[in-house]
């Protein structure tokens, strides 16, 4: 069996890269540096189509000529030139469009996803809490029904795409009630940006990322009408989860554009520099580093397009979880180690913000806390096997 891309793939791919190479790779230093989120290059890669790749045709969507494994490649490429745009447009797709194309009524679908498919648009994912990281079911964000309005309080954070000037909402998990055994009932709700009392915070001082826009959010009383609901009542919890399985896989792919830079950059920088006579890539030390990069990059490619290619054949929920958590714990743990041998490629240079592999260095460790943790991969993992893991 093969996971080698189509004709078709190949041809989108030296598309995306062609428009990385020329719109986004000779700013990303500077985007980093002053912490600049770029919005008018954010909407020429909608006018590329790249936010529509998984969207029917009549929300402007590229339909039947898209799939997921496009927008897996998309990624890659875009993340191998920057990884701040390339996490704007994994969450715009997969944490912004696509919780609303699979659970939205039909005017939700009518009235959010025509802007947010062109770029024009973008739309957060509100899970994590002060207080529920990884335990997403300790949320403590309420929605009560009051007078046909949702009345919501409460606090997110570390949320993507949820405070620049093109924001157009936040889809939110709130506790609506709950269960019997005092269990809490989840729901998502969506909250326009603008709403009074919706406040998308200063956005945070980060290590990484910094071309990518990312806020604390709060709910003071905020009103939003019942027909807000997301998907089914008590269903928000569940949605989320399966909403974040595919963002694992759309990760692991950010995580090998990452590693195709790491060798990139490595590749060059060792045949040019010179030392004791010769290029440095001539030494042992420095050439195993780097066959140990192609390793990587190889496994976590084939991983990460086995569990797209699962995604776009309808592959058994349980199979696809799990092929989503190997290649995401697999991909993004490599991309962190390629980085460090990168860096240690260059040596002094890669300590220096001068080369852009220590702009990689810095953006590569969320790359494993993100969309569930290496923690969790493992515990999904091992619980995929058959083992009682708590």
């Amino acid at each position: 069996m093969t996971y080698e891309l189509s004709r078709e793939h190949e041809e989108f791919r030296r598309s995306v890269r062609e428009f990385a190479e020329a719109e986004i790779a000779p700013h990303a230093a500077q985007w980093d540096r002053d912490h600049h989120f770029p919005v008018d290059v954010v909407r020429k890669m909608g006018a590329l189509g790249l936010f529509g790749l998984t969207a029917p045709e009549e929300f402007g969507g590229a339909g039947e000529d898209g799939d997921f494994t496009s927008l897996c490649v998309a990624i890659e490429e875009i993340g191998r030139v920057d990884q701040s745009m390339g996490i704007t447009l994994e969450a715009a797709v997969g944490l912004g469009i696509n919780p609303i194309l699979t659970y939205g009524t039909d005017e939700q679908r009518q009235t959010w996803l025509p802007d947010l498919v062109a770029g024009d648009a973008l739309a957060g994912f509100g899970l994590t809490e002060p207080g529920a990281g990884s335990d997403a079911g300790a949320t403590r964000t309420k929605a009560v029904l009051e007078n046909g309005e949702w009345v919501v309080n409460g606090a997110k954070q570390f949320i993507t795409n949820s405070g620049s000037d093109i924001t157009s909402l936040v889809t939110v998990t709130a506790r609506t009630g709950e269960r019997e055994g005092g269990k809490a009932e989840i729901s998502t709700i969506i909250v326009p940006s603008g709403t009074p009392g919706f406040t998308a915070e200063k956005p945070y001082d980060k290590l990484g990322w910094h071309a990518s826009d990312t806020h604390p959010l709060s709910f003071e009383d905020v009103r939003v009408p019942e027909a807000n609901l997301l998907g089914e009542r008590g269903r928000g919890y569940a949605q989320f989860l399966a909403t974040l399985d595919d963002g694992r896989v759309a990760i692991a792919a950010l995580a090998v554009g990452c590693i195709q830079a790491c060798l990139d950059m490595s590749l060059e920088y060792a045949g040019d520099r010179q030392t004791f006579g010769g290029p440095i890539g001539r030494k042992q030390g420095v050439a195993f580093q780097i066959a140990d990069l192609e390793v990587m990059l190889h496994a976590s490619r084939l991983l990460t397009y086995k569990a797209a290619a699962m995604k776009d054949a309808g592959a058994p929920v349980k199979d696809f979880k799990q092929a989503a958590a190997v290649a995401k714990l697999y991909a993004t743990e490599s991309a962190v180690t390629a980085t460090r041998i990168a860096t240690q490629v260059f040596g002094g240079y890669g300590f220096m913000e001068e080369y852009p592999v220590a702009r990689f260095y810095r953006d590569a460790k969320v790359l494993e806390i993100g969309e569930g943790t290496s923690e969790v991969q493992r515990m999904l993992i091992a619980r995929g096997l058959g083992l009682p893991v708590e």
